[in-house]
């Protein structure tokens, strides 16, 4: 079983941030393979005790929140620690832990928010990085903008749908064939 700093190690460290938003089947099955068990502990809430301080609940978010959208991509277990990983980033923003952290990496204290399906998560994640990010968060506010558009619009991430067994709508149909999440990004590039 890893430890918060393995973990740490391999996402800052080994991975890095060209690899963070990387996709593809070698890089989703080296991260099942090494922290598999890691999440499941979590899942299980067996790591709630590493959310004690900036590290610690740093490895928390990766493995609640990133970990599971590689190990578990397309499928609903990719969001099934979302929940968890929403608590761990609240308290870790209200303690102030996530000053602790340097930019880039301070950005993993917020993206639970930017992946919640609720509206609020949506603007507290934006003013967040805004506010806490300057140096680095100009990439990160225009994701969260676009994903505040989203649900803004839907509700809810229609891309989700598949995994999550959910009835995808007309409209959500039309936005998914017109281009969905690249879409509303390159609208948004468009409109600064």
């Amino acid at each position: 079983m890893s430890d918060p700093v393995e973990v740490l190690d391999y996402w800052l460290g080994e991975l890095g941030p060209d690899g963070w938003y990387a996709a593809g089947d070698e890089l989703d099955a080296e991260i099942r393979d090494r922290f598999a068990d890691v999440w499941q502990a979590a899942a299980d809430g067996g790591l709630d005790h590493w959310v004690d301080g900036p590290a610690g609940a740093l490895a928390f978010l990766v493995v609640t929140d990133q970990f599971p959208r590689n190990m578990w991509r397309g499928t609903a277990r990719a969001f099934a620690t979302d929940a968890q990983a929403l608590a761990a980033a609240r308290r870790a923003i209200a303690e102030g832990w996530d000053m602790a952290a340097p930019e880039p990496e301070r950005q993993f204290f917020y993206l639970p928010l930017m992946h919640s399906e609720a509206m609020q998560d949506q603007e507290d994640c934006i003013g967040l990085i805004v506010e806490r990010m300057p140096e680095t968060g100009a990439s990160n506010a225009l994701h969260a903008r676009a994903h505040a558009e989203i649900i803004r619009r839907f509700g809810r991430f229609p891309y989700r749908n598949a995994a999550l067994g959910r009835e995808t709508s007309a409209e959500e149909a039309a936005f998914l064939e017109g281009g969905g999440y690249a879409a509303v990004v390159e609208s948004l590039k468009s409109a600064e």
